[in-house]
């Protein structure tokens, strides 16, 4: 099939390399523009860019994807389909009408669950046993198309956000296969999604890291993880941002204070919560490198009594 392909991020980069391995003809890839990171402000390409130009594939990065001119140019690429995955902007009735097979979306999740921005995030943070991938035709509204194909995975106990990211991605890759398969044999079967189990979900902010000691370990524990890679799970301690990596919930019950450390050994801290308490196994200091708690509690001197506080 003649492919457009539209997505942004590293999610998107296993589905690209499964549409050119399997034989599709992916005539044009379009992504977001590139944008300034780091302290130098380096201007950096969107890691499906990197990929569609090693695959020397025509790359396309309009600031409005619903511009008119840039519709016409889609328009005239004539393709057979449209893959989207984690593109990044939404698409107007003036595009999705423009492939005969229309536009199908690989979305993160188990949909209707999970619709928006960061569904693999909250996968973890609402503590879920799984999590999947879902092909779907696209609608105007977000993430409201009929479902094609689904897969599901089941989350590891200390799955993080950056580790169910890999393997969705990698999922994602396979699925889109099957679904453009069954849509060229004509066996592809519609499934309207159940409006009744929606739930929606909206980008992820920084903010939503900095911890409330005062909820329940559990919580706690699934923030830290979800959020990890980005944009970290942290707490201040001596006027310094200390974001945490790794941490056991135990149920035991300390006197003190929320946020309160009350416990150190070997290789952890303990630091007590709303309900329960939190053992942490990996930190990291403002301006230093990550470490396990044992290195920590050896370079830093951080007393039994010691307070953690929102930042």
């Amino acid at each position: 099939m003649r492919i457009i392909f539209m997505g942004t991020p590293q999610f998107s980069v296993p589905a690209l390399c499964a549409l050119i391995e399997a034989g599709h003809d992916v005539i044009a890839v379009v992504t977001q523009p590139d944008k300034p990171k780091g302290r130098g402000k380096e201007v950096q390409m969107s890691p499906v860019k990197e990929k569609a130009m090693e695959y020397q594939i025509p790359v396309y990065q309009p600031v409005k994807a619903r511009d008119p001119e840039f519709v016409q140019l889609l328009t005239d690429l004539a393709p057979d389909v449209m893959v989207v995955a984690a593109f990044g902007q939404l698409l107007p009735k003036s595009i999705l009408t423009i492939p005969p097979h229309g536009c199908v979306n690989i979305h993160a999740s188990l949909l209707p669950k999970y619709r928006g921005a960061s569904p693999i995030q909250y996968a973890v943070i609402d503590g879920e046993r799984t999590s999947g991938i879902t092909t779907m035709m696209m609608a105007e509204a977000l993430d409201t198309g009929d479902m094609l194909d689904q897969e599901e995975v089941e989350l590891d106990p200390k799955e993080t956000g950056g580790s169910l990211h890999d393997k969705l991605g990698a999922i994602g890759g396979k699925l889109i296969i099957k679904t453009l398969k069954n849509m060229e044999e004509g066996t592809a079967v519609l499934k309207p999604q159940d409006e009744s189990k929606m739930n929606y979900v909206g980008m992820i902010k920084k903010s939503m890291g900095n911890i409330d000691w005062t909820m329940d370990a559990v919580s706690i524990e699934r923030l830290i993880r979800g959020l990890n890679p980005w944009p970290s799970a942290y707490t201040n301690w001596n006027g310094k941002t200390l974001k945490l990596w790794n941490a056991d919930v135990v149920a035991k019950d300390y006197d003190g204070v929320c946020g309160q450390v009350v416990e150190t050994g070997k290789d952890y801290l303990m630091v007590k919560t709303g309900n329960g308490s939190l053992s942490i196994r990996e930190l990291q200091l403002q301006g230093k490198k990550r470490m396990v708690a044992g290195d920590f509690l050896r370079g830093y001197k951080l007393l039994e009594g010691t307070v953690f506080e929102k930042s």
